[in-house]
């Protein structure tokens, strides 16, 4: 994806400067970017104490897009994929009209950086979240299209993933609008890119590959081989190997399917993680069974010195009773 080196150069914002709609008057002052595509820069602003981020853009014909993308997005009902839309207007910017939108701003923390901090066993529960708005997405006729870790955002403290990048949402049946290669079927051989669910179930196999190779890596060969190989090599993805051929090689019909396979697999890994091996439940046993031995050994040491004791009390009063009768 190439940057927008073009509008940059058209429009210098920096931060403090301020975007003043030529229609709705609502005045934006820029904090600072917060990305730039080939479509457009991202600003985060704010208006009346409150923060947005605003998308400005010398492409008409695609900001109309993803507003109409983010619309379209309000109306799926389980869908918080993508950010809330709030208007849409135009800013004029040394004579030539520049049209730009609002939408809701998604704080948090970085898709990968998360996981480096919390610890790999946060990808099956946010890739649970994911699979359920994609399947959402995919009901409703769209294919999310350019899916990867830098337009994934974890909220806190709920610890939700929302997507801040809508601009390569597309029509089921038509071309992908926009990929990025490691991200991409197409890329590793493994299909068309023609947008289909399964194109973003291969997305999604290969952001969990991504949080084990943070660094990534270039197809070298035979993609799928490669991708095996390299499953392989890593601990932390062994427990996802057979969900990720399959997404690899687009055999799940539907998102759910994936999520199904996803929620056995961590019910499986909970319960090897509760269940203690045969040694150790041999070697728990046995502690168990010393424990009570010595248990009764105690009690049995304390009955007898019990016994002893009043026979010896009992001893001493017949003895001074007798005392008492030769007296």
């Amino acid at each position: 994806m190439m940057m927008n080196n073009t509008l940059r150069n058209q429009c210098k914002l920096l931060p403090g400067s301020l975007i003043t709609g030529k229609w709705n008057k609502n005045r934006y002052k820029i904090i600072k970017e917060l990305g730039c595509g080939a479509n457009g820069i991202v600003y985060l602003v704010e208006s009346e104490n409150r923060h947005y981020a605003l998308k400005l853009s010398d492409n008409g014909t695609s900001i109309i897009s993803e507003m109409n993308i983010l619309k379209s997005f309000s109306k799926v009902q389980g869908s918080t994929l993508g950010p809330s839309f709030l208007e849409a207007d135009d800013f004029m910017e040394t004579g030539k009209q520049l049209p730009f939108y609002v939408m809701e701003y998604i704080h948090g923390h970085d898709f990968l950086r998360f996981i480096e901090k919390k610890g790999s066993s946060w990808i099956g529960v946010l890739m649970l979240q994911l699979l359920t708005s994609l399947s959402a997405l995919h009901t409703n006729g769209w294919v999310f299209g350019d899916l990867k870790p830098e337009n994934l955002i974890v909220t806190s403290p709920a610890y939700k993933v929302r997507c801040v990048d809508v601009g390569g949402t597309t029509l089921i049946g038509r071309s992908v609008k926009e990929f990025t290669e490691f991200f991409d079927r197409g890329y590793w051989g493994l299909g068309s890119r023609k947008a289909d669910p399964q194109y973003d179930l291969f997305a999604v196999a290969m952001i969990i590959i991504n949080s084990a190779y943070p660094a990534r890596f270039h197809k070298k060969g035979e993609g799928y081989r490669q991708l095996i190989d390299l499953i392989k090599q890593k601990k932390e993805l062994h427990p996802y190997r057979k969900m990720l051929d399959k997404a690899l090689l687009g055999k799940y019909d539907s998102a759910l399917q994936m999520r199904e396979d996803l929620v056995t697999m961590l019910s499986n890994q909970n319960h090897l993680k509760k269940k203690p091996s045969s040694q150790a439940a041999t070697r728990q046993a046995t502690t168990r069974q010393a424990r009570r031995s010595q248990s009764h050994s105690k009690k049995m040491r304390g009955g007898f010195f019990e016994t002893f004791l009043l026979v010896a009390i009992i001893s001493i009063l017949y003895v001074l009773y007798i005392y008492e009768q030769l007296l």
